[in-house]
């Protein structure tokens, strides 16, 4: 009876113990878990506070508003934006936002809208332009009045501006259209996306509603604009002298301009007045390595397919409305190649600027954060993605100004260099 007691007693024991050492090992481990969070929270802490103080310049916001940079190796060692920017009363340009949509687009024109507004245009109240070959509806009217905070207005191009001239062999023009499909070119057998080229390369600036103004923005569906605009890109284009702007560069689809390039030499050789000695030919023709890319596209011509992609451009009317740039026009106009092939008119565009104009005309709006499937600008510096509130990430590979994909580079090195404007 008594071994039995003692073994009882003992077996109590070594449990006791036991229980003792697993609530000691949980005891320490918590006490070890909490110092570590402790540790890691004061880490964190430590890292916010050095963050916070690497940008107490550009959390002055009491300053006034700083003039614009021009070219240099250096940045304004602050970024200064006013207490309260909705008090201001900003002063307008003569210029409009212009869209070419259709009515069953509405979505992505309110998408396109609502994100212009929100980053730039609720501070400006410009006036939206809407252009279509056919009437817009009732519903597109009131919902897009609603959405602007300018004036808008609506315009019905006529059937001449729009549709496929007569003297298009229609024969040759249907044989063409099955080839760039069977080639799986992008738009390769679309008619319509045949005169929206041609429209936009030579007869969206003559339109009637146009006619009051000297600058427009061109605007399309589905694009989002990443940052608040730091400054008014109109007022930078007639202050600055310039006449064409842009923010992103890549190469053309060689398969849709097979004929072009020849087509601008046949222009140049013929209108050798129309160029203008400091023009940009060698961004349009430089096929050597810059930076560590090659052209990533080969093209079988001089043309080395860079152009300004025209989703996003801001534009002098009267460049467009010149003599010089008529004369341009019409000469490709003339020869089909809007139809034959699938001339865009962001190459157009591109070549006429980088020809007629003085290659410091031409601007690279690079603080503007910008999305157009598949491709992305956002910038690179990180003061101004924090000011400007931009959503975006520079080292995304959709940002396509950062990818072998893009002419940037070749427009520093051979337009009007880069520009450092914060």
């Amino acid at each position: 009876m008594l071994s039995v007691r003692r073994c009882a007693v003992a077996v109590s024991a070594v449990f006791s113990l036991l229980a003792l050492l697993y609530l000691s090992q949980i005891g320490f481990s918590v006490i070890k878990e909490t110092y570590a969070q402790s540790r890691w929270q004061k880490e964190l802490y430590a890292r916010s506070q050095k963050v916070l103080h690497d940008y107490d310049g550009v959390r002055r916001f009491n300053q006034s508003f700083g003039e614009l940079k021009p070219a240099s190796n250096s940045y304004l060692n602050d970024l200064a934006i006013p207490e309260d920017r909705d008090s201001i009363i900003y002063e307008r340009e003569n210029a409009t936002i212009l869209m070419l949509c259709r009515n069953w687009e509405i979505e992505g024109v309110l998408q396109s809208m609502r994100s212009l507004e929100d980053r730039f245009n609720r501070r400006y109240k410009y006036d939206w332009t809407f252009l279509n070959d056919v009437p817009f509806d009732d519903y597109f009217i009131e919902a897009t009045t609603a959405m602007a905070s300018g004036k808008t207005q609506y315009g019905l191009i006529p059937p001449e501006d729009w549709n496929r001239p007569e003297w298009i062999d229609e024969e040759l023009f249907e044989e063409r259209l099955q080839m760039l499909k069977d080639r799986k070119v992008i738009y390769g057998d679309s008619k319509s996306y045949r005169n929206m080229c041609r429209f936009n390369s030579g007869f969206f600036f003559r339109q009637k509603l146009l006619d009051q103004y000297d600058y427009y923005f061109r605007v399309e569906p589905d694009v989002e604009y990443f940052c608040d605009f730091p400054y008014d890109p109109f007022k930078v284009m007639r202050e600055k002298k310039k006449k064409y702007g842009f923010v992103i560069s890549i190469f053309e689809y060689e398969d849709t301009v097979t004929t072009l390039w020849d087509t601008v030499e046949e222009f140049m050789e013929l209108h050798p007045e129309t160029l203008h000695p400091n023009n940009s030919l060698d961004f349009l023709t430089d096929s050597s390595m810059v930076g560590e890319f090659l052209p990533v596209v080969a093209s079988s011509s001089d043309y080395n397919l860079c152009h300004f992609w025209s989703n996003f451009e801001i534009g002098d009317l009267n460049f467009f409305r010149s003599e010089e740039y008529l004369k341009y026009f019409n000469y490709l106009d003339s020869k089909g190649g809007f139809y034959y092939e699938r001339w865009g008119d962001a190459p157009v565009h591109s070549i006429g600027a980088a020809l007629l104009l003085d290659k410091n005309e031409i601007h690279h709006f690079d603080e503007i954060g910008y999305s157009h499937v598949p491709f992305n600008a956002c910038p690179t510096s990180v003061s101004s993605r924090l000011v400007y509130r931009c959503q975006c990430d520079p080292n995304d590979e959709s940002n396509v100004s950062v990818h072998p994909n893009s002419c940037l580079m070749r427009w520093w090195k051979n337009g009007s260099g880069k520009t450092f404007i914060r």
